[in-house]
């Protein structure tokens, strides 16, 4: 799968996704002008060490996005859509767009892609959900219908745990 995050502004945010895209195993796409350098510290901060195991692509427009990436399903996300990102079935390769934080995707685009637009549902009146926090709600719905091929889905506690569970009782 894909996160493609267009002109994104915070960097702390687009470190999270790249946490997420990491353990995911998705592609992180990003769409200049960025609202930082890929050199940030609060970036590389956020993104800790994932950074060196991040599958990332970066352009200079949408159109650039676009050229490079004929054939996709694109699934744009934004508080304006009027279907809910559940509603729909994710493929394996599916982009989903997300705008900047302060204004969304434009408007003209969400209207000419209205049938692949989504959103998450929220309290009405309420802020939109942060950027990094949404990425990883629709990721993970599409890995769950997925699925979650190839993921870890169940943990394992360590071999001294009951020593220590022992101590805290």
């Amino acid at each position: 799968m894909h996160v493609v995050l267009y002109m994104p502004e915070i960097p702390q945010n687009t470190g999270n996704i790249v946490r997420t895209c990491v353990a995911t195993g998705t592609t992180l796409h990003l769409i200049e002008p960025l609202g930082f350098s890929l050199e940030d510290r609060y970036l590389k901060r956020a993104g800790l060490d994932y950074w060196g195991d991040l599958k990332l692509n970066t352009y200079h427009s949408l159109s650039d996005f676009y050229s490079a990436n004929k054939g996709g399903v694109f699934r744009y996300l934004s508080t304006k859509a009027k279907k809910n990102y559940y509603s729909v079935t994710y493929g394996k390769d599916d982009y989903f767009i997300f705008g900047p934080e302060t204004k969304g995707l434009p408007e003209n685009l969400l209207k000419a892609n209205i049938d692949n637009s989504f959103r998450i549902p929220m309290i009405e009146g309420t802020r939109s959900l942060n950027l990094s926090n949404s990425v990883a709600i629709v990721v993970y719905e599409a890995l769950r219908q997925q699925g979650f091929d190839n993921m870890l889905c169940t943990g394992k506690f360590s071999e001294n745990a009951e020593e220590i569970l022992s101590h805290v009782s």
